[in-house]
């Protein structure tokens, strides 16, 4: 199996995946009931806490099913695999840990200085 089908592989499994659990994590996002006469105060506290984790567990599935979309389009513009900020070749271990990674090791340890 070529590299990129194996990476090809490797972002449509994670997309396949993101979206899965996108379409059951929406139920705990739901708004939360604030009737006091039916939820006690810290069932309530319980609950927006578990809303407002929820929410952001959306916005990095939203995310990273971006960052896999952006890496296949890369892949079907035969740029996959380069580092967008030097163009050097990212480890093959790195693109093996995160499929979706844009940045060489050197350029992403510089960027979070």
């Amino acid at each position: 199996m070529s590299e990129n089908k194996h990476f090809s592989d490797l972002l449509l499994k994670r997309q396949s995946e993101l979206k899965a659990l996108s379409a059951t994590g929406d139920e705990a996002s739901r708004p939360v009931e604030l009737d006091q006469a039916r939820v006690g105060r810290l069932s309530r506290m319980d609950a927006l806490q578990g809303q407002a984790m929820s929410q952001e567990a959306r916005r990095r599935r939203e995310l990273e099913l971006v960052r896999t979309s952006k890496a296949l389009k890369r892949l079907e513009l035969d740029e996959y695999g380069e580092c967008l900020t030097c163009g050097e070749k990212i480890a093959i271990g790195r693109l093996e840990v995160d499929p979706a990674a844009t940045l060489c090791i050197g350029c992403a340890e510089s960027a979070n200085g």
